[in-house]
């Protein structure tokens, strides 16, 4: 007889539902709200929407205000939100979960957007008879930004700041907010100083030759690092830039100070990935401090290592990252960055902290890799390089069969995948199968799916056997494994989120 939990996953091989919990929390956990290699259009959304009506409303709270606080996710908690306000009501839970939700004015838009979207409304009133719950604790919100924060997001919009100004209907919390909502209404908003309208001021400039036009930009760039107003993230993203720009040493110097600063690193809540992409953007920069730069990024992400726990000396771990076809495919329609290099850095993020551990990658085969653990990012392009050598296959069992047949004892095997395993060969051997062989020969080991992808499905049952489940991009990851260590899993992290 066919057991209840036991499901077919996208490969067509026997995989294991999970929990509405733990699904809630992987499809929320891994999504960016764009297509993904097997879900296209809007199933994730729709699949979230169901999951969060199998789920307890105060859990679908927590989940919302977890994945903001916690796992830095933006998008993927306003659908929560809206989501439980056709749910929930009769007290402040849903105002409550809103405020705290939105962190950026531009939230407060992209909120409203989302709820017009879920709710079908058309129109000229499209967005009237808003929620009250919704409207209650976007007007907090209103409250929380100054004029700077909301004209550096006045955007154009599916939903316009003047616009959910005037369906909100905030109350100002002092003399000086109805002043700033006063010139949301007549489009008088100081324009912001930013490195977008810096240099869009300075490109509208004409110039006598591209000399001039140079040295131009050139002096601006060092104006915006030496005015401390750029954030992490655009300086980030504008590393090349500066660099192409030919700054001054004095400018590098003080942007490597920032970038590598530990306390900046973890104020910045940026996911790991991000400093893949910085990473790779300097690759091709013909100047000579990339390499200076390539450190101060190699610097951030060892500060963002350093307070992983749980793996002592004698801890002896195997790291596995699935270089499948399906790991071939970009987080989201705007990003560059794949699946398997989100497993990459987070991998390598791992290994930095482990003594005794065995890296590989596997596809139609296995293959294991040694690299030096503190060099994260150039670990993940070396990784990255050999994309192809291990064929398309998704044949995750194979980590498992190696350690059975050199009766190798481990204490922690950790897959990072996006959980649609199968066997490709001839024989019809499972990784569950496997796994159950394997702890005959090494009773205490436990084993970490990192589920990358989200798409409700495991290769292994997560409820026994010392098999567990962790998803994500952000580094928060790392948190629920120690979690899961000491007795935990993801689902009470969750939990102890308040409301």
């Amino acid at each position: 007889m066919k057991r209840k939990n036991v499901v077919t996953n996208y490969e067509g091989a026997n995989a294991y539902a999970m929990t509405p919990a733990i699904e809630l929390y992987a499809a929320v956990a891994a999504t960016a709200l764009n297509d993904s290699f097997y879900e296209k259009d809007n199933k994730r959304v729709e699949r979230i929407r169901e999951l969060i009506a199998k789920n307890d409303a105060g859990f679908v709270a927590k989940m919302a205000l977890y994945a903001r606080e916690k796992m830095y996710l933006r998008s993927v908690p306003l659908v929560l939100a809206v989501e439980l306000a056709k749910k929930h009501s009769g007290d402040n839970m849903v105002s409550k979960t809103v405020e705290r939700i939105v962190q950026r004015a531009d939230e407060i838009t992209e909120l409203l957007a989302y709820y017009e979207m879920a709710n079908s409304r058309k129109g000229a009133k499209k967005l009237n008879k808003l929620s009250k719950q919704i409207q209650k604790g976007l007007s907090a919100s209103f409250n929380k930004f100054d004029e700077y924060q909301f004209a550096k997001y006045n955007r154009e919009a599916a939903v316009k700041l003047k616009d959910a100004l005037f369906m909100v209907h905030p109350k100002a919390k002092d003399e000086a907010q109805q002043i700033i909502f006063n010139k949301i209404v007549r489009d008088e908003l100081a324009v912001p100083y930013t490195w977008e309208t810096e240099l869009s001021a300075a490109g509208q400039v004409k110039y006598e030759n591209d000399g001039q036009k140079k040295a131009a930009f050139k002096a601006k760039w060092e104006e915006l690092v030496a005015s401390n107003k750029m954030g992490y993230m655009a300086m980030l993203r504008n590393l090349k830039n500066v660099l192409e720009a030919n700054v001054s040493a004095e400018t590098i110097a003080k942007v490597c100070a920032y970038i590598s600063n530990a306390n900046a690193v973890v104020k910045s809540k940026q996911l790991p990935f991000r400093f893949v992409s910085a990473y790779r953007e300097l690759k091709n920069v013909n100047s000579g401090f990339t390499s200076q730069l390539s450190d101060a990024l190699e610097d951030a992400v060892n500060a963002s290592a350093s307070n992983i726990k749980g793996f002592e000396n004698n801890t002896k771990v195997v790291i596995a990252i699935d270089f499948s076809g399906s790991m071939q495919t970009p987080i989201s329609k705007l990003s560059k960055i794949q699946l398997y290099e989100v497993g990459l850095i987070l991998a390598m993020l791992l290994k930095s902290k482990c003594k005794n551990v065995i890296t590989g990658i596997f596809g139609e085969h296995y293959r294991k890799i040694q690299v030096p653990s503190k060099s994260i990012l150039a670990n993940v392009d070396s990784f990255a390089s050999r994309i192809g050598e291990v064929g398309h296959s998704t044949n995750g069992y194979l980590v498992i069969k190696d350690l059975i047949d050199k009766r190798e004892i481990v204490d922690k095997v950790m897959l990072f995948t996006d959980m649609q395993l199968w066997n490709s060969g001839l024989f019809n051997t499972s990784i569950a199968t496997l796994w159950k062989q394997y702890k005959h020969v090494a009773p205490n080991a436990k084993i970490y799916l990192f589920d990358l992808a989200g798409y409700g499905q495991s290769p292994l049952s997560v409820q026994g056997n010392d098999v567990f489940m962790v998803a994500g991009w952000s580094d928060k990851v790392f948190d629920v494994l120690h979690a899961i260590e000491n007795g935990g899993n993801a689902v009470d992290e969750i939990i102890k989120t308040e409301l």
